[in-house]
């Protein structure tokens, strides 16, 4: 199943890229999305926020075919 994905922040400059077209299997969780994205592009960032059609999410939350999925990193203020 696909899923598009769309990265935010310092992300979208450490990834290279605004969004993409991902190939998941069933069952895929947004975590094992975010593992397979960082594996795949070497690179190091563990503490991200994740939404799911619009919506923040856990990263257990299991993933559906036509899901946006947003990584964020973490927001600070000050």
């Amino acid at each position: 199943m696909q899923v598009s994905v769309k990265y935010f922040a310092s992300l979208r400059e450490l990834i290279g890229e605004t969004t993409s077209i991902i190939h998941v299997e069933e069952g895929a969780t947004v975590n094992s999305l975010w593992r397979s994205i960082i594996e795949t592009k070497n690179v190091k960032f563990d503490n991200v926020m994740m939404a799911v059609n619009m919506e923040y999410v856990k990263s257990e939350h299991q993933l559906k075919s036509g899901d946006e999925v947003a990584f964020f990193p973490p927001v600070t203020g000050g």
